[in-house]
């Protein structure tokens, strides 16, 4: 239940994301009529069209990607010939008749009777609205997408998803009511009611253009992250989703332990999940539920590739070695996002690469995660000695929020010389902080399960050999050059001299890459605004922008040493077999 209510208010936010732009003139084209008739078909229409196609969408199969183009095709045809049809009453009659007559008979079929061209119309174009809503993806968004990721289409996925869809229909609901009493009164006063049809028109069509040009996924979203991002963080932290997540009214939520002299006004959240189900641990035998208690346990669930959780990764390590000898158990939960990540000496690398000494459990059934509820990477979860979850947080931040809870359990079990000085992480590298104030890309996805924002001539083809030209890119659009099979996670590259073209604006740009099958390294060379990076390069390049793929992580391509700006980048592979999965920014 707490999960639907964070979807709907993460839906309800929608409405003031730039992302919701390209829409609001198909939803204001039926402002001022009557509201059962209208306005509630079509909002209805909208957000069960979104949650069956972004449902089917976690299936990950190459149909689904190609229906859905089909659909925005033709989508984006209705709402033309819409737009059209407004800027004339008798191009109206002409060209709306026949789809109003289609959706009649569908609506009538179980012999309910001959619905009204009102009703039938406006379903229709709430259909072919949720056939091209795109929200950027917040951080609520991303929980909901994540969960599909990992469950596949279920049940559970769609009615998040319902949930979502339903809060931006009630934003625009209220949306269009103000519009609708506005327009009335611009009819009534002005007389000119044939005026504004045609400026409603002109809307309709400007937003099928913009929908068409990807202004929506690509200039629109460098405004987004900053937009609502905030509002459902503070949404996710007030109704946080954890293991013992518990209502305003339940008792154990005003709990505090009662062990030791001293009492942490943290509240009990639930008992600790058991953290028995991984494949294997690494850095130490097996971990039981009995061994740790009487320990303070923070349990980090992260996944290697992941940005978020490399840029926590300092402080995790800084934690669990000031704390070590004062009663803390740091334990890392591998929960895989790839495929490769499966791989447990990838894992065993990483860990050795990050400095990583605390107990690691490899969990790639994902059994642990599933125990804990758990929706993030990173997520932690603090635990006291008594085994009580007290503590949780997701996603980067509140370092030293999570610290003081460290130290005032370390306290109340027993550690009465519990230093109230924050550790000092070392970061370097990836795992530096992001440069949040000119952060206006976001993580996107190059295999066609979750791609977006691609602008290659032809559009994606799903896992067949191709060959790609680059295009034009715009801001935070991409393209792909050679010749690629693009995967469900990632592309391939099938032949030497192709390459990645992403115009980005951050300080720093990250790709996961990983060899071919066979292993062989990938030589590669990377270009900013079609110069060697010099001192932009990143810790995986050097000044001429030459780097070689030797296995599959996050690489760390540029960070711009002057100005942050837009930028375009451009990596050329020498050789073939690279594989390229995902972009981060920072």
């Amino acid at each position: 239940m707490t999960l639907l209510v964070i979807a709907y208010l993460g839906g309800v936010l929608t409405i003031f994301s730039p992302c919701i732009l390209p829409i609001l003139p198909f939803v204001f084209a039926r402002a001022g009529q009557p509201f059962a008739r209208s306005t509630l078909p079509m909002l209805a229409g909208m957000a069960a069209t979104f949650a069956l196609v972004a449902t089917l969408a976690a299936v990950g199969g190459s149909w689904a990607v190609h229906a859905n183009e089909y659909g925005r095709i033709a989508a984006l045809v209705l709402l033309g010939l819409f737009g059209v049809s407004l800027l004339s009453t008798r191009i109206a009659t002409r060209l709306t008749q026949p789809v109003v007559n289609f959706a009649n008979r569908l609506l009538s079929a179980s012999g309910g009777g001959i619905a009204t061209p009102t009703v039938a119309s406006s379903l229709v174009l709430g259909i072919a609205t949720g056939l091209l809503w795109a929200p950027c993806a917040g951080p609520i968004l991303g929980l909901v997408l994540t969960g599909a990721a990992l469950q596949g289409a279920n049940i559970e996925t769609t009615f998040l998803l319902l949930a979502y869809a339903a809060g931006a229909a009630t934003s625009l609901a209220a949306a269009l009511s103000v519009g609708g009493k506005l327009f009335a009164r611009m009819k009534k006063s002005l007389g000119v009611s044939e005026k504004v049809r045609q400026a409603l028109g002109a809307a309709v069509l400007a937003g099928v253009i913009a929908i068409a040009s990807g202004v929506d996924t690509g200039l629109l979203a460098r405004f987004s992250y900053a937009s609502t991002a905030s509002f459902e963080q503070a949404v996710l932290d007030k109704l946080k989703t954890g293991p013992g997540a518990v209502s305003a009214t339940d008792d154990a939520s005003l709990e505090v332990a009662s062990a030791g002299p001293f009492k942490s006004d943290l509240p009990i959240e639930g008992n600790a999940p058991s953290l028995d189900g991984a494949v294997e641990w690494l850095n130490t035998a097996p971990l039981s539920d009995e061994q740790l208690r009487g320990k303070v346990v923070l349990v980090d669930f992260w996944t290697y590739s992941c940005i978020n959780c490399i840029r926590t990764i300092p402080y995790v390590r800084a934690w669990a070695e000031k704390y070590k000898d004062k009663g803390l158990v740091v334990i890392g939960v591998h929960a895989p996002e790839f495929a490769f990540e499966k791989n447990i000496d990838n894992v065993r690398k990483a860990v050795g690469d990050f400095q990583i000494g605390y107990p690691v459990a490899i969990d790639n059934d994902y059994t642990i995660w599933r125990a804990f509820q758990n929706n993030y990477w990173p997520a932690h979860y603090l635990i006291d000695a008594s085994g009580k979850v007290r503590y949780t947080h997701f996603g980067e931040g509140n370092y030293r929020q999570t610290e003081k809870a460290i130290q005032d359990l370390l306290h109340e079990a027993g550690d009465q010389a519990a230093d109230a000085t924050p550790a000092t992480p070392v970061a370097n590298g990836a795992e530096v902080g992001a440069d949040l104030q000119h952060l206006r890309s976001g993580e996107t996805y190059v295999g066609y399960k979750q791609a977006s924002n691609f602008v290659s001539p032809g559009g994606l083809k799903p896992d067949i050999s191709q060959e790609y030209a680059a295009g034009d890119p715009g801001l935070n659009e991409w393209g792909l050059s050679g010749r690629w099979t693009v995967g469900a996670e990632a592309a391939s590259l099938d032949a030497a001299d192709g390459g990645v073209t992403y115009r980005f604006n951050a300080r720093d740009l990250h790709l996961v890459l990983g060899p071919g099958e066979d292993g062989r390294p990938v030589r590669f060379q990377v270009l900013v605004d079609g110069k060697e990076p010099g001192p932009s390069h990143g810790t995986d390049t050097d000044a001429q922008g030459n780097g070689t793929i030797t296995s599959t992580k996050l690489y760390q391509l540029v960070r711009q040493a002057g100005d942050v700006e837009a930028r375009t980048f451009d990596i050329r592979f020498l050789d073939p077999g690279a594989k390229a999965y995902a972009f981060t920014f920072g």
